[in-house]
């Protein structure tokens, strides 16, 4: 492999506490790839919420071990009430003309100053990565450059893949990655072309030891727990899942807390609030423990690109209850074993019972997943299937 050359991975946030699975599988790529004796930057914004934009980091250039990091203010200019009206109608599933499409894209976050730096300095980059593919970042900085830009697709089945101003963006950078098939099947069924694409997959670092004792007695939690992880918010389903939740609660007493570690607002309804447990943003250690403390980890998302969570789960050993409405981490449950998946309410109970009475046969299945996440996405095959497209797609200077 000729690791000649400088590469940069483009996000729309970066930084240890920053939570969203293209933003974590970024940062490390950018430590694995320098690792690999890349010379890596990260160019990006100096926003950690992805809700505020709040400029919260310093800008400038700073060094991220191996990784220089640079980071440019996030802008928002405009009251971004057109947005919301077009939001609403893409939801609708109203059609919107492209040059309503291009006021959506505009009246949020964008990133001037490096769209600008891009400009002045992207021939000095042998490839330049993007995701996810919604955010202006994206949208603009991979245009600059796009023979020299890569795209890690994260597309899911929703109302804005299918936004004709997209379509250029998709077919016209220099490569594709996907993650899993599901996901690559759908950019085929949507988009009318594609760029040279493959699927890669998504690399896991695989923790050397776990404490799920030490995290129990660390929080204060005692007894068995099912467990959340990421984002609270809509477009995860986690309102739907504290609703389920509730309801396997107050119809069948399950013998369950629900744990839930990451950001945003945690409100529980008011006849169960003693058995919802929010320990906040986690480390990663700690995060690994919580998972092995989990009697199973919940994934009520149906907008998933890979779900790095449920394979930090398997590779603990812990089962996996998934919404079967997301067609990757259904695929994922099929393929493993190792999972359950559920289509309403009731079924969601049906899993919690099954995991409330047969524990044994729980952790049978849930032992498959581990020999799953390692037989198919261990850290260095993926990056070895990275850098066989960075040499396919671009070209050493």
């Amino acid at each position: 492999m000729n690791r000649s050359g400088r590469i940069a991975f483009v996000p729309s946030r970066y930084g240890p506490d920053v939570v969203g699975g293209a933003e974590t599988v970024f940062r490390e790529m950018s430590h694995a790839l320098a690792a690999r004796g890349w010379e890596v930057d990260v160019l990006t914004t100096a926003a950690r919420d992805h809700f505020s934009w709040e400029n919260e980091y310093p800008l400038g250039e700073h060094k991220d071990g191996d990784v220089v990091v640079r980071r440019f203010p996030a802008v928002i200019s405009t009251p971004r009430a057109e947005r919301a009206a077009f939001e609403n109608a893409i939801h609708n599933g109203a059609p919107l003309t492209i040059d309503e499409q291009q006021r959506w894209m505009n009246d949020d976050v964008r990133c001037p100053e490096l769209f600008h730096y891009l400009l002045d300095h992207a021939g000095e980059y042998r490839a330049l990565f993007f995701a996810p593919y919604m955010f202006w970042v994206t949208f603009a900085c991979s245009q600059v450059a796009p023979d020299r830009s890569i795209l890690w697709a994260c597309v899911h089945d929703e109302p804005y893949l299918r936004l004709e101003l997209f379509e250029p963006m998709f077919a016209g950078v220099a490569g594709l990655w996907f993650q899993a098939e599901p996901e690559h099947e759908l950019a085929h069924r949507v988009l009318p072309r594609l760029a040279p694409h493959r699927v890669v997959g998504c690399g896991m670092e695989v923790p050397t030891s776990y404490d799920p004792e030490g995290f129990r007695k660390r929080h204060g939690i005692e007894g068995r727990f099912i467990l959340y992880a990421g984002r609270r918010e809509g477009a995860k389903n986690w309102d739907r899942l504290l609703q389920a939740f509730a309801r396997a609660v107050r119809r069948l007493d399950v013998p369950f807390s629900l744990v839930t570690m990451g950001v945003g607002e945690v409100q529980p309804p008011a006849d169960i609030a003693d058995r919802v447990v929010d320990v906040g943003f986690l480390s990663d250690d700690e995060r690994d423990d919580a998972f092995a403390a989990a009697d199973a980890y919940v994934q009520p998302s149906q907008y998933e690109a890979f779900s790095r969570t449920i394979m930090e789960a398997w590779l603990a050993g812990t089962l996996v209850i998934a919404n079967g409405a997301s067609a990757v981490v259904a695929w994922h449950c099929e393929r493993s074993g190792a999972g359950l998946t559920y289509d309403d309410d009731d079924e969601f109970e049906e899993c919690l019972s099954f995991l409330a009475t047969a524990p044994d046969a729980a952790a049978a299945l849930a032992a498959r997943g581990r020999e799953y996440v390692l037989a198919n996405y261990r850290m260095d095959d993926v990056l070895d299937r990275i850098e066989a497209t960075i040499e396919e797609w671009t070209c050493a200077s």
